[in-house]
């Protein structure tokens, strides 16, 4: 029960990683806010949640709009009271598209919910986190963070770029009593690392990615570092990138 009497905001939290963070952290006494902007996927998170004796609240919103992060860290605070830990998951690929060849439209697409998004729900928490003298974020790169080959232009930049906002992050509000650090997965078996829903010819593609390792991560092992991240067991811990891929940045 690592986080008893914590509130924990989820976004793309109705299905896969944010999903199994989501169940994680219910399970170890939070009161989770399930966001994602699709609103069946976000019920059926609160009812599974619930039924297994937690407490959640399920907020839909589009991360790619400025008023609907507001409006779901508001909504966040308003029903629960406070907010101490904010987990920016959502995201979308870019098909590895290479820069020579990116859209424009595709561009401002992956860069707006996957860097503006987190940015957005950042700054409106970091005003209640300050007022409360403590607070938790924890954002979801990618081994394309730290990386140049990992993805395409896209989602490259948008994943490195979250790596500097959480540095900066780090630095300004760690005297405020704010941690913030980056969650690198490699290889996960969810529907965006295969472009689609889970199947077994795009899994045995990702298996072959990792020599070192030849296995794609199950969502719910990445949800055990977010939850290390999230609770005292880092208190220590700020500004870092931990890198969950295994080993595939090491070769």
């Amino acid at each position: 029960m690592r986080l008893v009497g914590k509130v924990a905001l989820i976004t793309g939290a109705g299905a896969g990683i944010g999903r199994e963070i989501a169940l994680r952290f219910a399970a170890e006494g939070a009161r989770v806010v399930v966001s994602d902007i699709a609103g069946e996927k976000v019920s059926q998170v609160v009812q599974q949640i619930t039924a297994a004796g937690g407490t959640a609240a399920g907020i839909v919103a589009d991360v790619a709009r400025e008023d609907e992060v507001n409006r779901m860290v508001d909504a966040a605070v308003e029903t629960y009271g406070r907010l101490d830990v904010l987990v920016n998951n959502a995201g979308v690929v870019d098909r590895i598209m290479p820069a020579g060849e990116m859209e424009t439209e595709l561009w401002r697409r992956v860069l707006t919910i996957n860097l503006d998004g987190p940015f957005y729900a950042c700054r409106r928490a970091l005003g209640t986190m300050v007022k409360q003298g403590s607070g938790v974020i924890v954002n979801v790169s990618s081994v394309a963070g730290v990386t140049g080959g990992r993805g395409g232009a896209a989602y490259t930049a948008s994943k490195h770029g979250l790596i500097g906002l959480s540095k900066s992050i780090a630095q300004f509000y760690g005297s405020k009593g704010i941690r913030c650090n980056v969650l690198c997965p490699g290889a996960v078996g969810t529907g965006i690392s295969l472009g689609g829903p889970p199947h077994e010819e795009g899994l045995q593609r990702l298996m072959k990615i990792n020599e070192l390792n030849p296995r794609v991560a199950a969502p719910s092992e990445i949800a055990e570092v977010a939850l290390f991240l999230a609770s005292d067991a880092s208190s220590f811990v700020t500004g870092a990138t931990l890198v969950a891929d295994g080993g595939w940045t090491v070769l």
